[in-house]
């Protein structure tokens, strides 16, 4: 087994919230243990508020964490100190935020951003050294032609040029990982297929290591090499990804894929829908913080919570079972039945949309 490029171990990161007299304590991350390795794609994948930003905030030397430790290349980052070396790092692992529109400052050309960090990350580099690199990044995330692209004004461009400015910042480090914070959502679905295809193409031509973070398993299945689903702060299950969508061990990832549209299903009227309460993540108490939505939830998930096990190889997940949910079709009369092929534990409910490109 090679070293991974990336890992942690037992990574947590709390919050301090309210004021003196009412102090509660946020719990965003609790006890992440994950890894990435060279010339791959993890998608991170989960709800609003399961803890996927702030794992990448950690990861990028953002915030600090609370306990556990991050290893990149074999070092830890606790070790990492000085601003040198926390460039250095930075460099290696750039990250490509969200929102398109206010990582770019709007008062330079495009060509500003990606110049700058040549000039701080690389400066061994001539300005027509830096030129050059600029228009290869541009190019190799299809920004063409580079030479036009760069001297435009961020207004000039739309919400999937932006996005691609972000990678092409990024590749200007000569990173090793790119922790990309759900770089497609803000964007149409037609413009995010291409988006996509550039994070495949620099993992296979450029050698990039990627930490994608979703909400769409759809996207993840489509560029992504391993899976990982957070709820609440913890790992809900993690594998391969098609083998995490196509037996899914864990109720979360479960009720995941229930939520996938499928255009070729008929409308169920009146369908149930899940009405469980979010998750306690302020000052939680002990057990499975899904408890309150799981269908199979007994005494003894409100005091433990339940470690994360390998079921197979590479596949992991948490629960007291390694069973498969019984969950409630749509339309279906008979609430808390499974599936025939659920009961066997490793069917999801519906088969995934695929993904095609129109050009």
């Amino acid at each position: 087994m090679t070293e991974p490029l990336l890992r942690t171990e037992g990574l947590t990161k709390h919050f301090k919230i309210g004021r003196a007299t009412s102090r509660r304590t946020l719990h965003a991350v609790d006890d992440v243990s994950l890894a990435i390795g060279e010339r791959e794609i993890v998608a991170l994948a989960g709800e609003s508020g399961s803890g996927k930003s702030t794992v990448a905030r950690l990861l990028a030397k953002l915030y600090q964490p609370t306990a556990g430790e991050i290893y990149f290349q074999g070092k830890p980052l606790s070790a990492v100190r000085g601003r040198r070396a926390v460039l250095r790092y930075r460099g290696d692992a750039p990250m490509v935020f969200q929102d398109p529109f206010a990582s770019i400052n709007p008062v330079f050309r495009v060509s500003h951003g990606v110049m700058r960090c040549l000039k701080l990350h690389r400066p061994d580099l001539s300005p027509e050294q830096r030129r050059n690199e600029a228009e290869r990044v541009f190019t190799a995330v299809g920004l063409t032609p580079a030479s036009e692209v760069l001297q435009r004004f961020p207004h000039e461009l739309s919400g999937g040029q932006r996005q691609r400015v972000g990678f092409a910042q990024a590749l200007a480090l000569r990173p090793k990982l790119i922790l990309a914070d759900e770089p497609v959502s803000m964007l149409d679905v037609s413009i995010r297929i291409g988006l996509l295809n550039v994070m495949a193409t620099l993992r296979d031509t450029q050698g990039v290591s990627i930490l994608y973070i979703t909400h769409d398993i759809a996207s993840a299945r489509y560029v992504a090499d391993r899976l990982i689903i957070m709820y609440a702060g913890h790992i809900a299950e993690t594998g391969p990804t098609e083998e995490v969508l196509s037996r899914p061990r864990h109720p979360y990832t479960q009720l995941l894929l229930s939520a996938v549209p499928d255009p070729r299903a008929p409308l169920a009227v009146g369908a149930e829908t899940d009405r469980g309460e979010p998750p306690r993540v302020i000052d939680p108490t002990p057990g499975c913080r899904f408890r309150w939505r799981c269908p199979l939830a007994i005494d003894e998930c409100h005091h433990v919570t339940p470690p994360l096990r390998e079921l197979l190889p590479q596949h992991s997940a948490g629960g007291r079972r390694d069973a498969g949910v019984p969950v409630r079709r749509r339309g279906s009369s008979r609430p808390g039945t499974a599936p025939r092929a659920a009961a066997r534990g490793w069917a999801p409910r519906r088969r995934l949309p695929v993904i095609r490109s129109w050009t």
